[in-house]
């Protein structure tokens, strides 16, 4: 047994939090509205899993910001139909929309700091070249 910590895996935290929107979708109502929030929801909040495989592989630092943005975007959009979902409220189970909405916050967190890291070190590679 070692004391080493577990290896951070966004990719892998992205793919549950696709699988909760997946299970909250499921529980909608059969309604217009609940068709309308469902569509919707599942579209944002499975996309940023799909949008961050492909920032892993993007061409270019610009690539890889742009990426990172539209992950950032998608989930913004999430988290205000989990409000919505939880606000009406159109399904019972509040311990699964509440874990949905804070692992989102956290998420969009994790997003806006890696954006901005990646811009920072975007702006230091052109000065890397006058000092070296």
């Amino acid at each position: 047994m070692t004391n080493e910590k577990p290896k951070y895996d966004l990719e892998s935290r992205l793919i549950q939090f696709a699988l909760l929107i997946i299970d909250i979708v499921e529980m909608l109502p059969n309604t217009r509205v609940g068709n309308h929030i469902a569509g919707q929801l599942l579209r944002s909040g499975t996309s940023p899993s799909f949008n961050y495989g492909e920032a892993q592989v993007a061409e270019s630092r610009d690539d890889f910001i742009h990426k990172m943005k539209i992950c950032l975007k998608e989930l913004k959009e999430t988290n205000i139909a989990l409000q919505i979902i939880r606000k009406k409220p159109l399904i019972n189970e509040f311990v699964k929309i509440d874990k949905a909405i804070a692992e989102c916050k956290e998420l969009i967190s994790i997003f806006v700091k890696s954006i901005e890291t990646a811009k920072k070190n975007k702006s230091s590679e052109g000065t890397k070249s006058f000092y070296v």
